[in-house]
């Protein structure tokens, strides 16, 4: 049976457009509470949200559709997706539910899953519920219904979590930062975390109103963080995406520091200190720079399928400890169980002050390659694997680049796009070639 609603990281789409309604979101609440009722005797759901205006809807939903089907809420209210993560394992709860659109306009949101070890559901789980929208919806008795409560202190519970990360030998006093919080999630506690740890915080993007999520700031848009980072003269620039489970960074001189790069020197700084990772997971869109310099230092490189549950999927099979996207999806396995953007930074700030070095100097020994991604947008259920003249134009354009560089054609699990990425030598053919799949991409449709 294939999915429905569940892309590669749970459901999300345009507020008030089927399935992210207020109704569907009562049925979800209700389908989530009976599959978890079924496999054990008192069922407890933990709900939390990033800063987006529907969040206050979709909670109250999802809270009223759990409580029909006997499950127990805890509200834990704006808070980062890993967090989220955290307090289910914390609690012993059944499950935890996200509100959240991550990186997109605050007009999205969507909802993520973890289970009761604060990992993403797996395919088994997710049909499951879906099989469950199916059926009619029937309101337990009086006497089994939920009840709900909220966790004042969650904020607090995932501050301490975080700084418990860091090095206990290490200090921030000296070091100057840039928040970039994109107005989401982590407005309260990434300060928070970073200002206890002793650094010098100065924080942007920390004023949500439900309507400015990620505009203009965030992971996803770096440019008013580097020039907030020159002005302040700052050390080192964090960014966090609306739900706090990506990050990327600004050096010194104002140059952004992507995933691919805060990878190597999360790895490379384990090696410099005796834990040596075994080897990192990435992606098939990670650089290939960042390949040959992890071979370099004798760690390898394994590729997973784009989005973060199938990095994870590979760091359990292969046994190691360290994974991530270039978007700034980074895992530390040995720490927690999902992306978290504040613990991965927290690794590379350790980094920093462990080798006195600055992050331009840490990821030096790290050269891109130069690649080029188009998204393409495309109408719902778009067939690329069976779209002969993009194929046709795919293997055309990987015998020009053999031995030279590699194309990555694939269909975004939560947007309505094919994204083309070229990576290789020339950033001229690079951008020529993937145009060119690009247009008979629209073309084709």
């Amino acid at each position: 049976m294939s999915k429905q609603f569940f892309g590669t990281d749970g459901i999300r789409g345009e507020v008030g457009k089927y399935p992210v309604t207020a109704d569907f979101m009562l049925k979800l609440g209700w389908a989530t509470g009976k599959v978890f009722a079924s496999s054990e005797r008192s069922t407890h759901v933990l709900i939390g949200k990033d800063t987006r205006v529907s969040g206050y809807m979709f909670e109250s939903a999802l809270e009223a559709g759990l409580v029909a089907a006997g499950a127990r809420v805890t509200l834990l209210g704006p808070m980062p997706t890993p967090a989220v993560a955290m307090l289910t394992r914390s609690q012993k709860a059944s499950a935890g539910i996200v509100i959240s659109a991550s990186h997109n306009a605050y007009t999205d949101n969507g909802i993520k899953f973890f289970d009761a070890a604060g990992s993403k559901l797996s395919d088994e789980l997710e049909l499951k519920i879906e099989r469950m929208l199916s059926e009619p919806m029937e309101t337990v008795p009086s006497e089994e219904l939920g009840k709900a409560s909220r966790m004042v202190d969650a904020p607090g519970r995932y501050v301490e979590f975080c700084k418990n990360t860091f090095p206990d030998a290490l200090s921030l006093s000296g070091v100057k930062l840039v928040l970039d919080c994109a107005h989401g999630a982590t407005y309260q506690v990434a300060p928070q975390v970073f200002t206890e740890l002793g650094a010098s915080v100065v924080v942007m993007g920390a004023e949500p109103d439900g309507y400015n999520i990620n505009r203009d700031v965030g992971s996803t848009s770096p440019t008013a963080l580097q020039a907030r980072v020159l002005s302040e003269q700052a050390d080192v620039g964090i960014a966090f995406d609306g739900d706090g489970d990506r990050v990327q960074c600004v050096a010194a001189d104002g140059s952004v520091v992507d995933g691919d790069e805060l990878l190597f020197v999360i790895a490379n700084d384990r090696l410099r200190h005796g834990d040596a990772p075994d080897g990192v997971v990435g992606t098939l869109m990670s650089n290939l720079g960042m390949e040959q310099a992890l071979a370099k230092k004798g760690i390898p490189l394994a590729r997973a399928k784009v989005g973060d549950r199938y990095v994870l999927e590979l760091m359990a099979e292969r046994g190691w400890s360290l994974g991530g996207e270039a978007s700034g999806h980074i895992i530390c396995g040995n720490l927690t169980t999902t992306g978290d953007g504040i613990i991965a930074a927290l690794q590379v700030i350790a980094a920093m002050a462990r080798s006195g070095e600055s992050l331009l100097a840490l990821k030096s020994a790290l050269h891109k390659l130069p690649q080029t991604l188009i998204n393409v947008v495309v109408p719902q259920g778009f067939a690329l694997e069976t779209c002969e003249p993009v194929l046709e134009e795919s293997r055309r354009v990987e015998q020009q680049l053999e031995g030279r560089g590699r194309l990555v054609l694939r269909a975004s699990g939560t947007e309505p796009l094919v994204r083309v990425m070229i990576e290789g030598t020339d950033a001229g053919e690079n951008q020529r070639l993937a145009e060119g799949i690009a247009e008979v991409i629209r073309q084709s449709h």
